[in-house]
């Protein structure tokens, strides 16, 4: 028998896991861990897996030599400035200062890009 009520469509939305193609994944490893102070879940050889809140993130080595994907990963942050500082202290480079990206309904989005494939807004 079928229902009625009509079917929602079909939409992705909750991500599971975010994989980053790496050069040197033992230095990005050591990025992620210690300059952004993220949980590192495990480590297997030419692979690292990182806790983000409920969502996991892999680094891993390219699969054919002189394969690099680039990929951004965006992170939110109660307040950017105070991230900002806080990454640079920890050793982390940015292309520049945090700097608005768009004025949204209820908030202006702020984002810095830092040299690791990573920002935050």
């Amino acid at each position: 028998m079928g229902s009625t009520a009509a079917a929602a469509p079909f939409g992705l939305a909750t991500i599971g896991q975010i994989a980053v193609t790496a050069a040197d994944v033992g230095r990005a490893i050591v990025s992620y861990r210690e300059v952004l102070g993220m949980k590192l879940l495990f480590q297997v050889p030419n692979m690292g897996f990182f806790d983000c809140d409920g969502i996991r993130l892999t680094i891993s080595g390219a699969e054919k030599p002189a394969e690099h994907n680039s990929s951004a990963i965006y992170f939110k942050v109660p307040d950017i400035q105070q991230a900002f500082h806080s990454l640079v202290e920890r050793g982390a480079s940015f292309e520049a200062e945090p700097h608005l990206v768009a004025r949204m309904p209820d908030h202006e989005l702020l984002m810095a890009l830092s040299a690791i494939p990573t920002a935050i807004c």
